[in-house]
Order: structure tokens, then sequence, then C-alpha cells
């Protein structure tokens, strides 16, 4: 997603994702007309017309404009800027006092990229001098159980540690943001580890890549199938 369609999605275009939210576009497209949402969003026609038309852009919704109307869903980027949106309000509304973030999910096998990428000297480099030491080439997938994917989102409103994107002579590689945790198995537990969030990745929010100096697996004795806690700390 670019900076500039970054910059065009607000208030008043999340208001407009919260509209289709409500109208059931989570679970796939329904019919809306922009004068109702023009209506509940005490706007003109023309500007609930350009608020859809920047969610479009920015790949927060899809839209299928035919002679019956205009049919609307939520993409999965879109359900996640609600989400964030949501993390948000929980925090004023529990005073402020969540400092953690528990996510409970299964052990999987994931398809082998992580071991490639994190190796490579330009996440390296940082992993190093960012979170303190050099993680174990691979990654522990978790596959979320639902309530932890709600859960997730709240995850963005922790102090987290940013890794640069970089180039080499052939391609670019994005950034990616880690949340210091810890992950538990039984009575056992283990730490340092970090939930890294790729910000080009072809997972959804039900996944958790985890990274730790140790191959985790084997610290905790864990194989697939088996049902672990992430607990999601400030950095």
């Amino acid at each position: 997603m670019s900076e500039s369609v970054l910059t065009a999605v607000g208030y008043d275009e999340l208001a407009a994702l919260k509209f289709v939210a409500l109208e059931g576009g989570r679970a796939g497209p329904v019919k809306v007309s922009c004068s109702g949402l023009a209506d509940r969003l005490d706007a003109s026609t023309q500007t609930a017309s350009r608020r859809l038309q920047r969610l479009d852009e920015a790949d927060l919704v899809e839209r299928d404009v035919g002679s019956d109307g205009q049919w609307v869903s939520l993409t999965e980027e879109g359900e996640a800027a609600l989400r964030r949106e949501y993390a948000d309000y929980r925090r004023i509304f529990d005073d402020g006092d969540a400092d953690a973030v528990e996510l409970v999910g299964t052990v999987t096998s994931g398809m082998g990229e992580g071991r490639h990428y994190i190796s490579l000297p330009g996440y390296m480099e940082q992993f190093e001098e960012r979170l303190g030491y050099e993680p174990f080439a691979g990654t522990l997938n978790v596959e979320l159980d639902e309530q932890s994917v709600r859960r997730r989102a709240a995850m963005a409103s922790l102090d987290a540690v940013g890794i640069d994107g970089w180039e080499d002579e052939e391609r670019t590689f994005g950034p990616a943001t880690c949340y210091a945790a810890t992950v538990e198995y039984g009575d056992d537990s283990f730490a340092p580890a970090h939930i890294i969030v790729p910000e080009r990745t072809h997972h959804d929010e039900s996944k958790a890549e985890i990274i730790a100096p140790d191959k985790l697996r084997d610290e905790l004795g864990l194989e697939d199938g088996d049902d672990v806690t992430v607990v999601v700390e400030e950095a």
C-alpha cells in the first residue's frame, strides 16, 4: 500500500468502513447505496462515494458495481484496520491498564520461508542489534484460535521493535515489526522471543510467526498440534 493511499484514508474513511462491516461486509458482499451511506455519515452522496473509492484504492474493501447497485465487502486489510481501532477503544475503556496480550494457538508447520528470510544479512544484523540476539534460522508457526485472532489487534497498542526494509543488487526486502513475547507450553516457558510481523506477508491474522535465539520446538519439546500460549508484552 503506497504512502499516498495511506494518507488518503483517515477517520472519515474508517467511519465508512465501519458502516460496511455493520451491514455484514465482513461475511461477504453487501449492497451499499451512496445515499444510505451519506445519511449515516451526515455527508453528501458525492462525499460518501469518494470515501468508498478511497477505501477501495487502499485495498480495505472490494467493490463490484453493476446494474443492480454497488456490492461491497471488507478485505483482510480492512478487517485488520477495524481491529486496530477496536484495540485503541479497548485501551481507553480498560483505563489503559492492558500492558500484555495473551494469545493461544496450535503449533503448525510452515512453508520454510521464515528460515530463508531470517538468515538474510540485512535482517540478521538488525535482529542482533535491536533484539539482542541472533535468531535461530526458522520460525515457530502458531495457528491462533478465534478469540486470539480478535485479541491480536491489541498488539498494535504495545511498544515494539521496528526492523527496517533494505535492498541488495537483485531486489527490495520489506520492513517488519517485532513484538516481545514469552512462549508457554505446559509448565515450561521460553523467553526472549518475538512475534515477527512482516509488512509483506502471505499469512493472515490467524497465523503468528515467532523467532527466538534457539529452536523453540526443541527447547519446549513441541510438535505439530500442540497448544501453546504466547504472552506478548511491551518491548
